[in-house]
């Protein structure tokens, strides 16, 4: 596929992707800051995510959702290498485990990831990343809803900085309805197989009005990442800074190639 052709697909998507949200709700499967690194072609990898909410809000974010205090959540990607420049992925099962709903499953997603190739080898990258769910109603109030995550960063040597200007979008609305749920990392490599980051995940609110800080969901992790020949892994601790954010959450992630 040329340039020409890749570009207008991406946009196409974008367009797509961008028809609305208002507010995100609830728990998440994946907390993870994307780097825009892919599976080489050809290649399937499984990436299993899971995290635990120790001291979390104890509220619903609406009706009959999974409280997050003391939920456990998580979920199995698989994404497949297409190209240099491509990945597609699928996320499923989601579940969680909680006190309120006892285990669940929550859904599933597709995931389209378009990049600049061989980010981990350039200076500056870039990529996005679309994603399309349907949704139990205890996970989310809305069935479909999606994402666009917009990936910029730099390889400084040893030091690392990423930003995740996410869009969540839940299909109402007009374009100022759109969620604004930035992330971004900054991590220091002490050697090509060993790494500790500093992480921050937020939700702002909708485009149109942010919500008033206390409002919002603020949450600074410390993430360790660690390849050995078993597996990718990646650990950490956050902690919530406002009111609207759980307390305390914990993730662990395995990585992989399949073939």
């Amino acid at each position: 596929m040329n340039a020409p052709i890749h570009a207008r697909l991406v946009l196409l998507l974008a367009a797509a992707v961008l028809v609305v949200a208002p507010k995100a709700f609830a728990q998440t499967d994946e907390i993870q800051v994307y780097d825009g690194s892919i599976a080489a072609p050809g290649k399937f990898n499984l990436t299993w995510h899971n995290n635990f909410t120790p001291d979390g809000l104890k509220t619903p974010a609406f009706p009959g959702a999974i409280v997050a205090d003391k939920s456990f959540n998580g979920v199995t990607e698989w994404a497949y290498g297409v190209t240099d420049w491509f990945e597609a992925g699928l996320y499923l099962p989601l579940y969680s485990i909680s006190k309120n709903h006892d285990a669940t499953i929550n859904g599933g997603k597709i995931r389209l990831l378009f990049t600049s190739p061989h980010a981990a080898d350039r200076t500056f990258f870039y990529a996005v990343n679309f994603e399309f769910s349907y949704n139990a109603t205890y996970w989310n109030p809305s069935r479909f809803t999606s994402e666009i995550r917009p990936i910029f960063g730099v390889h400084l040597h040893p030091v690392d900085i990423i930003v995740n200007p996410i869009l969540d979008n839940s299909f109402r609305g007009g374009f100022k309805s759109l969620d604004f749920a930035p992330a971004a990392r900054i991590a220091y490599n002490f050697s090509p197989k060993f790494a500790l980051a500093v992480e921050e995940y937020s939700d702002v609110g909708p485009l149109r009005a942010f919500l008033s800080t206390g409002q919002q969901s603020h949450e600074v992790w410390g993430v360790f990442d660690r390849s050995t020949k078993f597996a990718n892994i990646e650990a950490g601790v956050g902690f919530g800074v406002t009111p609207a954010s759980d307390k305390v959450t914990l993730k662990l992630m395995f990585s992989r190639d399949l073939n």
